[in-house]
């Protein structure tokens, strides 16, 4: 759901107290317990080597899932949650990836979106509509968060990549994050680390997202992911990890669109790793008498602008 994320803290504000005849009294830092949490260590090396070995190893996903999504409306300041879908999610490495969503109660196909890691296809038979375009994020986000939506988003979140050596840097920070103790239930202060990963283009390094990782188990729990300005695009979540014969794998994942508004938490109902999937099951072809819109050309913009005014085209 949007905006519904883990609290990470690194600075407390002072807690003032009001002024008192000519003088003052001292503030004292606000105090927050520190869990009593039995935590693991581990260097980069052996960080970085976990990522790369679990994302190595996992080369299909296949998952009965249920989709709770949630869009903001900025103009009035508020967070409106949409009816949960079941559905389905298909990965093929590299670059293939199916997510189907069912209508509640009746099941009937809600939307069905297609990817080969460079274009998509998005099928909305409610709508009557039948969306394609690049992967590339659009220069201005639509007020319908359909619009906004790339298959990239959902893999990039949904599987973490592995650290290239030979175009990525990555460091290590000791940080903390506030987490619910387990026998008080209280918020606590618990150390973490944050594997800061740097990229490289021809304009040279720079920021390309953050992993966050519990120091209770050593697997990451937290992903941010920027843009080549440094702007955070994809904020994920990952709880209940499971292990697929000796891959782990979330059993929640939450993903925030900031830019966009809206959000995703994808709940794996069933999950299968490393099974055959064949060319056919990411094959989405057009429904017949649906709309065509691309939205890589100025046509769609129109179209879209109209459906959002509710005005028909002359």
């Amino acid at each position: 759901m949007y905006f519904h994320l883990r609290k990470s803290t690194l600075i407390f504000l002072l807690a003032l107290v009001p002024l008192s005849g000519c003088g003052f009294r001292s503030s004292h830092p606000v105090k927050i317990r520190t869990s009593t949490a039995m935590l693991k260590e581990a260097t980069l090396d052996e960080l970085v080597e976990s990522v790369n070995v679990n994302a190595d190893k996992l080369k299909t996903l296949k998952a009965t899932v249920d989709i709770d999504s949630s869009v903001l409306e900025a103009k009035k300041d508020k967070v409106t949650d949409n009816p949960q879908f079941a559905g389905y999610i298909l990965v093929r490495k590299p670059e293939m990836l199916r997510m189907k969503m069912l209508v509640p109660v009746v099941r009937n196909t809600a939307a069905d979106m297609v990817s080969n890691g460079q274009n998509f296809s998005l099928a909305i038979p409610p709508r009557s509509q039948f969306i394609v375009g690049s992967n590339r994020q659009p220069a201005k986000p639509s007020p319908q968060a359909i619009y906004n939506m790339r298959p990239q988003h959902i893999s990039d979140a949904l599987l973490l990549k592995p650290i290239n050596p030979e175009k990525e840097i990555a460091v290590l920070e000791n940080t903390t994050e506030i987490v619910k103790d387990p026998k008080s239930h209280k918020d606590v202060e618990q150390a973490s680390y944050t594997l800061v990963i740097l990229d490289k283009d021809a304009n040279g390094y720079y920021l390309s997202r953050k992993i966050i990782f519990s120091r209770t188990d050593l697997l990451p729990h937290e992903q941010h992911v920027y843009d080549r300005q440094g702007q955070l695009v994809t904020h994920a979540l990952y709880e209940n990890y499971s292990d697929y014969s000796g891959i782990m794998f979330p059993g929640i994942v939450s993903i925030q669109r900031p830019i966009e508004g809206y959000g995703i938490t994808i709940s794996m109902v069933k999950l299968d790793v490393n099974v055959p999937l064949t060319d056919e099951q990411f094959l989405l072809t057009q429904p017949p008498g649906s709309q065509l819109i691309n939205l890589d050309t100025k046509a769609a913009a129109a179209a879209i602008h109209d459906e959002e005014t509710k005005k028909p085209r002359q």
